[in-house]
């Protein structure tokens, strides 16, 4: 079976588009709008220009001091923070000020409660 032959209008352009002059138009209303974008950021900033230059000597930075055993640190980091979280010693002896175990404060303060805490 062969198909029907159908004929096929000849391509042509279409009136109804975007014109080239329409285009070239939208061209440059770009263009002009970046023009204006670059004039408005120099004109907020107008010592750009002045701001890239780099005086001599430049200034030297101390280099950053690095770990060499991290791990180590940590673990005597959390001793220490244990040692005073579970210990008791002053904080401030004339001003009467020292900390005690943690349990221990956990316990006193269950036991008289806060001072002005509402009851359950």
């Amino acid at each position: 079976m062969s198909e029907p032959r159908v004929r096929i209008e000849v391509a042509a352009h279409e009136p109804r588009d975007v014109g080239e002059r329409f285009i070239w138009g939208m061209v440059g209303v770009c263009l002009a709008g970046l023009v204006a974008c670059a004039l408005i950021v120099v004109g907020m900033y107008p010592k750009i220009a002045s701001d890239r230059i780099i005086t001599l000597p430049l200034p030297v930075y101390p280099t950053p001091r690095l770990q060499t055993h991290p791990a180590a640190d940590a673990r005597a980091f959390r001793e220490r923070q244990l040692r005073q979280l579970n210990g008791s010693g002053w904080i401030d002896r004339p001003h009467g000020i020292a900390h005690i175990p943690i349990t221990t404060a956990m316990q006193q303060l269950a036991d008289e409660g806060i001072a002005g805490w509402p009851a359950p």
